[in-house]
């Protein structure tokens, strides 16, 4: 037996960067981990009901990320399990080919650990997947398995997308860490397409490093996707992670629709500003009072113009196999105009500019991922106006478990930013994660 064997074994909850300093330290440590994973999920699956389909084979491989399990939303493709993109039209589908990031994950040595339950084509109607904190209420949605896999501790990342709020409002309903890059920073090709110009690829983790570490190897170009605008190329070093950004200057943004808040959030967040005041950040408000008048109407003027587009034929192929919420959706978005698409487009790229002036002398944005806890109920993935307006411009944004609400479940906070601000957002949002030192722990359905 050799010394590094004698280290204790990842546990369940534990991040990215952990694992991978163990797996470097003690490299038969991967192999035990990812069995367990599969084990602790095939045991939770009955009641969290987060998975689509599970692996047979979790083998840990080489590469930056070897040995780290990571779930994927099933709209996106994997060519050796079935993508049914949350719909019966897709039940048995196996797609030819991996989806651009699912194909860099493989690369980097990932063990692609099955594919997580999506509302019904990224959009409204959900799926059968539980809150892990609370059964009687949603994980939110669309990427409602992907959220719900690492709040349980199954896996330490998963693959979201994100059109309006799908991978910052479950973050927040299930507390973990939620990243949605800027817009067009991870290639969307293979990934089923909603509104290709809100169309976001994201991840769920459990610490800032983590998910500043996937973007950093996941982050690139394809020709294949005309709305690509990537990064400039980052490093995280898996023993130091994102370096934070001390003593930021924030901009605390509360929009029109404050009021509606819940007033345990509203009182969270308060004591979330004093918190970062008290260790050193200077917070100032700052009304975006254009981008709140214009975000809502525009956001899905685009969004119902597109995904019409995209979907009024199949819905005519296969009528008794689509929900009449999307029948619903696609129905408003022939009544949407073209000089109303034309203006809506045109109101994005205004204000996505005028963000970076709006910013001027500030490091980030400090503002609500969500109006309160995870709805009770199933039947609705909760509301996503608070994301709206940095999808609507395509501005990096971090959601950050904050605490917890009167009914027990988690509550947050969105770190965001100006576009393609991505390395100053998750430096932030690393010093913010440190001031307030909050961990939510494992939820009961992880027990």
């Amino acid at each position: 037996m050799t010394e590094s064997s004698s280290l204790p074994a990842p546990k369940a909850g534990a991040g990215v960067v952990d694992l991978l300093r163990q797996f470097k330290a003690d490299p038969s440590a991967a192999a035990a981990y990812a069995a367990d994973c599969l084990a602790r999920t095939k045991a939770v699956e009955p009641r969290l009901k987060a998975f689509e389909y599970l692996p047979s084979d979790v083998a840990p491989r080489r590469g930056p990320l070897g040995g780290i399990p990571v779930a994927i939303k099933d709209i996106i493709a994997t060519s050796d399990m079935p993508t049914t993109n949350g719909s019966p039209i897709y039940r048995d589908h196996i797609p030819a080919a991996d989806a651009w990031v699912v194909e860099r994950l493989r690369n980097l040595g990932a063990t692609i650990f099955g594919k997580t339950v999506s509302t019904e084509f990224a959009w409204r109607h959900p799926g059968p997947t539980v809150n892990p904190w609370n059964p009687e209420h949603t994980p939110g949605g669309s990427s409602s398995g992907s959220a719900a896999a690492v709040a349980a501790g199954l896996v330490p990342l998963a693959l979201g997308s994100q059109t309006l709020g799908s991978v910052i409002r479950p973050a927040a309903f299930n507390g973990v860490v939620g990243l949605k890059p800027s817009f067009g920073a991870i290639p969307r090709v293979g990934v089923h397409p909603l509104s290709p110009s809100l169309d976001h690829v994201g991840f769920f983790a459990r610490r800032v490093d983590d998910v500043a570490l996937a973007l950093a190897l996941l982050a690139g170009a394809s020709d294949a996707d005309l709305h690509g605008r990537p990064l400039a190329p980052f490093a995280i070093d898996i023993d130091r992670g994102v370096p934070p950004l001390d003593k930021p200057r924030l901009a605390v943004v509360r929009f029109a629709k404050w009021e509606r808040a819940e007033p345990e959030l509203q009182a969270l967040f308060e004591a979330v500003i004093n918190k970062l005041r008290s260790a050193g950040a200077v917070l100032e408000e700052l009304e975006l009072a254009a981008l709140d008048a214009i975000n809502w109407s525009a956001i899905n003027t685009i969004m119902l113009s597109e995904a019409t587009v995209i979907f009024d034929s199949l819905i005519a192929r296969y009528p008794d196999r689509v929900s009449d919420v999307m029948k619903s959706h696609v129905e408003s978005g022939k009544s949407r105009s073209a000089m109303e698409y034309l203006a809506a487009k045109a109101a994005q790229e205004q204000r996505r500019a005028a963000l970076t002036a709006e910013l001027n002398g500030f490091d980030a944005v400090l503002t609500l991922p969500a109006f309160g806890e995870a709805p009770r109920g199933l039947h609705w993935t909760g509301d996503a106006e608070y994301c709206a307006p940095w999808t609507f411009v395509g501005a990096p944004a971090v959601s950050l478990p904050a605490g917890f609400g009167r009914n027990g479940l988690p509550l947050g906070v969105q770190v965001t930013g100006r576009y393609r601000d991505d390395v100053r957002v998750l430096g932030v949002a690393k010093w913010v994660e440190a001031a307030l030192a909050f961990n939510p722990g494992l939820p009961p359905v992880a027990g």
